[in-house]
């Protein structure tokens, strides 16, 4: 801290973003090297703190997790993690609830049943379409690489996620694939199954779910190669050894169908069979 600087004076944590952005404003210039670097890169990341872990950051600022820690505490905060709850609140906080989406639909007069089948069909088609445009086949076929080796596939998908999940352990079960589900039930999470060797393959859309990316970081922990079935565009959701394939839901009314997400797992969980054939 230059010299002549008072001492930085601890709060309470800011209670919204607009709040954090302003305390990290009137705090620059008075912060130590390494926690101005801390300032410095949260202030043009917002977007990562929702979905980056501690060390990520740290090493984005380039300082050690330590000092990434005394920042949030700086900031009012106890750790990184109720920094970070700060901001996937304010995520989640951007899609309306079901009760508001209903209510918009009936206001829009699409409340009638064959008007809603229509345009959720409408929706899909269009969803499959964009994916077919927009598909990654390299990470695609590195994906299919990653799966196919693998000892054991770990698939996790929570809340919306979780259909696509599910369908994905019953293909791969009826394709003789060794697949093993995490779907928490009675709060098991099965993490003690995880073995180098295998393979984690996530499915979460925006705002992630906590317990997939906590899995992640377990599995990447353990040596795991992970796949991650996401929406776009996934900034900073993945390790830098992940594989991320993105597929673009079109929404009606701003419900969102897996039509798009259905084809692109069945797709893959057939290749990784085959693959494995060979």
């Amino acid at each position: 801290m230059p010299e002549g600087t008072p001492p930085i004076e601890l709060h309470d944590a800011p209670p919204t973003i607009e709040a954090f952005r302003d305390r990290l404003h009137r705090l620059s210039g008075q912060l130590p090297r390494r926690l101005q670097q801390c300032a410095d890169y949260v202030a043009t990341h917002f977007d990562s703190i929702a979905l980056s872990t501690v060390a990520q950051m740290a090493e984005g600022a380039g300082v050690p997790p330590s000092a990434m820690m005394r920042f949030c505490q700086i900031m009012g905060f106890s750790g990184y993690a109720e920094m970070q709850r700060l901001f996937r609140e304010a995520l989640s906080r951007g899609v309306p609830d079901y009760a508001t989406r209903l209510a918009n639909l009936k206001a829009g007069g699409a409340g009638q049943p064959a008007t809603l089948v229509a345009e959720f069909v409408e929706a899909g088609r269009q969803s499959m379409e964009a994916l077919t445009r927009d598909l990654d086949e390299t990470a695609l076929n590195q994906a299919v690489d990653a799966l196919s080796r693998a000892q054991m596939i770990h698939l996790a998908g929570f809340r919306r996620s979780f259909p696509v999940a599910s369908y994905l352990a019953y293909v791969f079960d009826k394709l003789g694939v060794p697949a093993i589900l995490h779907d928490g039930v009675a709060g098991l999470g099965h993490r003690s199954t995880l073995r180098a060797g295998d393979a984690l393959l996530a499915i979460t859309f925006a705002p992630y779910s906590d317990e997939t990316l906590a899995l992640a970081a377990q599995a990447r922990e353990t040596g795991l190669a992970v796949v991650f079935l996401t929406d776009p565009p996934a900034t900073r959701l993945a390790g830098a050894d992940d594989t991320v394939l993105t597929v673009n839901e079109i929404d009606f009314g701003a419900f969102r169908s897996l039509s798009a997400a259905i084809a692109l797992a069945l797709a893959l969980a057939v290749a990784v069979a085959a693959r494995r054939e060979t």
